[in-house]
């Protein structure tokens, strides 16, 4: 009897040693989680601490501090790399500023002499070439500014009047490419706190892009959540084209003019505001879609 009651006092011991070594356990566990959370979501290159003795939770701590390590390393590269290529653009844009300013002041001299066919043909083309240029000037230049500058002056914005506002002011260029729109916009008011020169500039951005590539057809519906649809029919477009859109300096081919920054302007200046914006090809139908 005497021998059951040690043995059922010594399980009772060991099963309160497991079970407070697994609470231990636990505890370490959850801190290392934390830190770690901590860690990926700070540039910071503080180790993660484990206050208690289990060598394998040391162990384990140990390997994270190591691929850490070179998470921040790799992180600092790429910080360097982007702000050295902001900085190369922007350098870039000020010194093509300067022989345009050149080429348009001859190009003025250059229309008082009297001209055959073919030279005012040739001086045509030079003037369309230089216009593309002082674009992809100029948006090296937007681009520039808009990745360099940090955080909008965010204000109570109706997204329908601004929506209203951009589709307005595009009702020329429309005619012009022979596209009618469908327009969609409740007459409740769908209120958010925005930057709204920032939001604008994502429309413009977005509403260039339908223009250039939309076969006669547009769509635009706001609806009640904030998400806001562009659906366009192309033919100029294809999945592996579309999943590129947002990427820097990509152009479709058939963008003559393009310099390939619209988007991504559109994507950096959406996500730093807080939303979100993706786009979907199916049956020829490009949609972008924007969600505050």
């Amino acid at each position: 009897m005497a021998s059951w009651a040690i043995g059922f006092a010594l399980a009772t011991v060991i099963a309160i040693g497991c079970v407070v070594k697994i609470i231990f356990l636990y505890k370490d566990l959850d801190e290392i989680r934390n830190e770690l959370h901590e860690r990926l979501s700070e540039d910071t290159n503080n180790v993660i601490y484990v206050a208690g003795t289990d060598r394998h939770l040391k162990a384990f701590a140990k390997s994270l501090n190591q691929e850490l390590g070179i998470l921040y390393d790799l992180r600092r590269r790429y910080q360097n790399g982007d702000k050295e290529l902001k900085e190369a653009v922007t350098n870039i844009s000020h010194d093509l500023r300067t022989p345009l300013t050149a080429i348009y002041g001859y190009l003025e001299l250059l229309e008082s002499e009297p001209k055959t066919e073919t030279t005012t043909h040739y001086l045509a083309q030079i003037s369309d070439r230089a216009d593309a240029l002082r674009t992809l000037t100029e948006e090296l230049f937007r681009y520039s500014v808009t990745a360099s500058v940090q955080g909008e002056k965010k204000e109570r914005v109706v997204l329908n009047r601004v929506l209203e506002e951009s589709l307005l002011s595009y009702y020329d260029i429309f005619c012009k490419n022979k596209i009618e729109p469908q327009i969609e916009i409740p007459e409740e008011p769908v209120i958010r706190f925005l930057d709204a020169g920032a939001l604008k500039r994502i429309f413009q951005n977005i509403l260039d892009n339908a223009v250039k590539y939309s076969a006669y057809q547009f769509r635009v519906c706001l609806l009640a959540d904030g998400t806001i649809l562009f659906q366009n029919k192309t033919d100029k477009l294809d999945n592996i084209s579309v999943e590129r859109l947002f990427d820097r300096f990509y152009t479709v081919e058939t963008g003559r003019n393009a310099t390939g920054l619209g988007l991504a302007i559109a994507r950096l200046l959406t996500e730093r505001m807080g939303g979100s914006i993706s786009a979907q090809f199916k049956e020829n139908e490009l949609t972008i879609r924007i969600l505050f």
